[in-house]
């Protein structure tokens, strides 16, 4: 049986409207002034990553108990599925596999974005980011991982797991290809024609 990890924002899950509008409240709360549009460009590290652009790193951990106290009423109900994302999960399972959601996203957070977004995943695995998620592929049995960012191709070589990269994030096909992702798709409503190659792994790159 095929298991495959994906990651959740701008892979599964389209949270930039929400991720700006909680930076946004948080900027409100603290005074300080956050450029939400920068933030939303470099989405993808854990939130610590982002908020030491804009607070002293003795602040960051009370800003992000901020932020993640807005996180729930905020940003899950503004949470779309990117496109394609409910047809590459289904797409999975229709095949019989098993469906691993990893991500840098809390795991609070990351299990309620899930259930938002009516996802029918087997696995949710938060707080994770770049090669440490290798350690949860590899106990989900994950042999996919797909992904919008070059971390995320990190991960799949961590877990010895085939790299499927979506343009959907802050790097374009082009930047993923050179990076070395086993399979670049512009986005994931290509997905499902491209299971039988994850299954059948060969020599394949598609941008």
């Amino acid at each position: 049986m095929i298991a495959v990890g994906f990651d959740l924002d701008l892979t599964l899950a389209d949270t930039r409207e929400g991720i700006a509008a909680t930076f946004a409240a948080l900027s409100e709360r603290t005074g300080v002034a956050i450029d939400t549009a920068a933030v939303i460009s470099r989405l993808g590290p854990p939130l610590e990553t982002e908020l030491a652009n804009w607070f002293p790193a003795e602040d960051v951990p009370e800003m992000a108990e901020i932020y993640r106290g807005f996180y729930g009423h905020i940003a899950v109900p503004a949470t779309v599925p990117m496109p394609g994302a409910v047809e590459a999960v289904e797409a999975v399972r229709a095949r019989g596999g098993r469906v691993i959601v990893v991500t840098a996203k809390s795991q609070r957070h990351a299990e309620s974005t899930v259930r938002a977004l009516g996802l029918d995943v087997d696995e949710v695995a938060g707080s994770l980011f770049s090669t440490a998620k290798g350690t949860a592929l590899v106990r989900f049995g994950a042999t996919v991982y797909v992904g919008d960012h070059v971390a995320d191709v990190d991960a799949a070589r961590a877990a010895g797991a085939r790299s499927v990269a979506v343009a959907t994030g802050p790097y374009d096909s082009a930047a993923l290809s050179a990076y070395g992702a086993d399979i670049v798709l512009p986005d994931l409503r290509v997905f499902p024609e491209t299971l039988t190659e994850l299954i059948n792994p060969g020599p394949t790159s598609r941008q």
